[in-house]
């Protein structure tokens, strides 16, 4: 909050970074608000070409020539403290922020923030939300972890004051917003490269809802959820399948990957939801959007319709086509948790075989996580292990996708995309679903499946 009035006296700002999702929706808010922005990236990508479309002028590498008379740099945490532009601008006493901390200035700006919180379905529920909000006729500003169609992007600049953004618990960076409500989805065991333990995140949990201003809408139907803001001062919304709860669902009833169920709160039926994506887990995402929405006065008219609406968002259950019958999809799920439930969903979808090809994400997450994405693993029909995506790390633990395929019964451990892609080119049959998961690059190998049978075709 020290850097809150930063923006009151500068004109000029320049992103390291600029085509990151985490940071286009930040500079797409700032150059509405007429700042004069400046940025670079070292790839092309959907989220770079928007910005470009603004008039914004982008470098294509990072080089201490394209500081020059900015006021304020903003960079991801991707960005290392060796970073030339990085250099350069402290060396020319301009000040860097990292992005989270850019996060948290941009939100108080509104009077209404909703930081969605939670250790899964962080971008789904953030996605859902601002349909909904938007489609109401709320007109937020959004800033969504990942692409929703309704908007063509991951970001949308209104002109009330309401915004919806994603918090992340990782690093504690959600300690960074001060929100008007924060919905938390779910408290589970993840990131332990930096958490010690569940407890650990609970306590940062409940540092980010005594944060909070307005409201809590939280699930009450998650033990770790409501152990965390027990003594929290604030009004709480509560929503779930449990009718003790503020909002719930009743009358469920899945096809496929339809669900429809009775939105309830206190023994009356305010509308009745059909979403058109598929499992438990996006059933609680739309309660939250749904609890959430109605709080701040959507009818349940509206909520019911946008909610209809909403078709996902890219790499959550992303069904990118089905050459000869077979249906390629792709999934962000990283977590044991995640793939059990989308896995669980997948298995009830009605297809012959469900292949599920996954990259582990992590050595520390692997290592530490290993027996229960075992058991996750050995829902599928089929499942297919690459090698682990080391991200930030170094292989400390000793783990490899040996390891874990030796716990799930008739696994196979592929290293490789490309072989990987040859053995379901070769054994993938008319009816079947290939699922690829991971919070990695695995979606490439999604495209070389999709790409490799459309050919075959």
């Amino acid at each position: 909050m020290k850097y809150d009035n930063l923006l009151d006296n500068i004109k000029k700002i320049h992103f390291i970074g600029i085509g990151g999702s985490g940071m286009c929706p930040l500079a797409e808010i700032l150059h509405s608000e007429g700042f004069t922005l400046t940025g670079s990236d070292c790839n092309e990508s959907d989220t770079l070409e928007r910005i470009k479309s603004y008039g914004i002028p982008v470098f294509m590498g990072h080089k201490k020539e394209n500081i020059t008379d900015q006021e304020l740099v903003v960079y991801t945490a991707a960005v290392k403290q060796d970073n030339p532009e990085l250099i350069e601008a402290k060396a020319k006493n301009i000040p860097c922020l990292e992005r989270s901390i850019m996060l948290g200035i941009v939100t108080r700006r509104y009077n209404r923030s909703i930081a969605v919180s939670g250790t899964h379905g962080k971008t789904s529920t953030t996605a859902m939300l601002s349909q909904v909000l938007i489609g109401s006729g709320f007109d937020p500003s959004a800033i969504i972890g990942g692409k929703l169609p309704f908007i063509g992007g991951n970001s949308y600049v209104g002109q009330s004051d309401i915004i919806v953004c994603e918090a992340c618990e990782y690093v504690d960076t959600f300690l960074e917003l001060n929100p008007y409500i924060s919905i938390i989805l779910n408290v589970d065991a993840d990131h332990l490269d930096y958490f010690k333990d569940l407890d650990h995140i609970k306590r940062s949990f409940n540092k980010f809802a005594k944060q909070t201003t307005g409201a809590l809408v939280i699930n009450g139907d998650d033990e770790n959820t409501i152990d965390a803001v027990k003594d929290v001062d604030l009004p709480k919304v509560t929503f779930g399948f449990n009718n003790t709860n503020d909002y719930y669902a009743e009358n469920l009833k899945t096809q496929g990957a339809y669900s429809t169920f009775d939105f309830m709160s206190k023994g009356e039926k305010l509308c009745e939801i059909e979403l058109v994506v598929p499992g438990t887990h996006n059933i609680y995402n739309a309660l939250a959007a749904a609890a959430t929405a109605s709080y701040l006065g959507a009818t349940p008219k509206e909520i019911a319709e946008n909610l209809h609406k909403f078709t996902g968002v890219h790499r959550r259950f992303e069904i990118l086509g089905k050459p000869q019958g077979i249906t390629v999809a792709d999934d962000f799920a990283h977590h044991p948790t995640e793939l059990t439930t989308t896995l669980n969903a997948a298995m009830n979808m009605g297809f012959n075989t469900v292949w599920a090809v996954f990259q582990p994400h992590t050595f520390s997450r692997t290592a530490m996580l290993l027996d229960d994405f075992a058991k996750a693993l050995s829902i599928p029909d089929k499942a297919i292990i690459s090698e682990i995506l080391p991200v930030r790390e170094t292989n400390t633990y000793g783990v490899y996708n040996t390891d874990l395929g030796a716990k799930v019964e008739g696994s196979k451990c592929i290293d490789t995309f490309e072989d990987i892609t040859k053995y379901i080119c070769e054994n993938a049959k008319e009816g079947d679903l290939v699922l690829t998961m991971g919070g990695g690059n695995v979606y490439m190998c999604a495209n070389m499946i999709l790409k490799a049978l459309s050919t075959e075709e």
